[in-house]
């Protein structure tokens, strides 16, 4: 359930900026892994539909989610994203990566947030900040959830714009994830330069080539 009390405990023990922090692209062959950080503070409201809908996140559809994206920027004191791309993806591997674009997104931000809030099992490494891992985040906080909206439809964009680049693979409908129809596009033209050349599938098909 969808909550702010998590956030809440935070501001009671005197903590006057709590960020919430989540990624997307961790599992796709191609394209940046993308962070989002979502810095509210005591004096956030939020009406109980908007709640609902940023809980619903991964039930709707990109146009939704694209709406909840303006109203989270509207309402959080401050938003921003990080993102590593895939050559440095290959370099340090997928979860460095991700960790790498969570400290770019907080470090980019107007303001800094006293403590973070991160979905998943680990606390984001080289972080001088107070620090909660929650795992399923993404369903239980507020700022984790909006996080995870940021980076999503971030990420997609991004995707969008690469598909300009190489319209051959069809980025713009499966963003890189490894679907059936980006695998075949694979076996037809072999890896492109946005592909995540350490990625099993990947790999194999360079082998091949």
């Amino acid at each position: 359930m969808l909550n702010l009390e998590t956030e809440s405990k935070y501001f009671k023990l005197g903590y006057k900026f709590v960020g919430g922090v989540d990624e997307a692209g961790r599992g796709p062959l191609a394209g940046p892994v993308v962070a989002a950080c979502v810095v509210i503070d005591s004096n956030f409201k939020i009406d109980s539909s908007d709640l609902e809908l940023v809980a619903d996140s991964k039930k709707l559809s990109a146009k939704k989610r694209e709406k909840l994206f303006g109203v989270i920027r509207e309402k959080a004191l401050a938003v921003e994203i990080g993102i590593v791309d895939n050559i440095n993806i290959d370099k340090i591997n997928i979860l460095q990566a991700s960790f790498l674009a969570m400290r770019r997104a907080i470090k980019k931000l107007k303001i800094e947030p006293d403590c973070i809030l991160v979905d998943g099992n680990f606390k984001i490494p080289k972080l001088d900040k107070p620090q909660e891992a929650i795992i399923g985040g993404d369903g239980k906080v507020w700022a984790i959830a909006a996080a995870s909206i940021i980076a999503k439809v971030s990420r997609d964009w991004i995707m969008s714009e690469i598909d300009k680049q190489y319209p051959e693979y069809e980025f713009y409908k499966h963003k890189g994830y490894g679907t059936k129809l980006h695998l075949e596009k694979i076996a037809l033209y072999g890896p492109c330069p946005i592909h995540r050349m350490s990625f099993a599938p990947i790999r194999k098909e360079n082998k091949n080539s």
